[in-house]
């Protein structure tokens, strides 16, 4: 099964659990996917690739914008605003991990190699 089909298939697998679709396709995999990036919904990804891409997103992101609009005033040396970048996005990467973690648990969902093999029931 080519990856398109899969990921259509696991989009309605998890829409069918009544997951709000801003929860199991977040703007940051929609924009993946749409640049033709091949990553798993993140409620089939495992734990590490959530926690790896979902930290670094919100590390670089949010550390950049505190860069640029609250740290200039502060006098916060270049090393503590890296640092405190880093500790954001491996905490906020891994809340988000165990988020999607606890969600594919919670709905018993299949893992990512069964998804061609299980018939979706409406």
């Amino acid at each position: 099964m080519t990856y398109p089909h899969r990921l259509e298939t696991a989009l309605a697998h998890l829409a069918a659990t009544g997951i709000m679709k801003s929860n199991y396709a977040p703007p940051l995999f929609r924009i993946l996917w749409r640049i033709g990036v091949h990553v798993r919904p993140p409620h089939f990804a495992s734990f590490s690739a959530n926690f790896l891409l979902t930290g670094a997103w919100f590390g670089v992101v949010w550390g950049a914008l505190m860069w640029l609009l609250v740290w200039p005033g502060t006098g916060k040396s270049s090393l503590v605003a890296a640092i405190t970048a880093l500790v954001s996005g491996v905490s906020f990467g891994l809340c988000m991990a165990l988020y999607y973690r606890h969600g594919a648990r919670k709905y018993k969902l299949p893992e990512w190699s069964q998804i061609p093999q299980e018939k979706l029931v409406r």
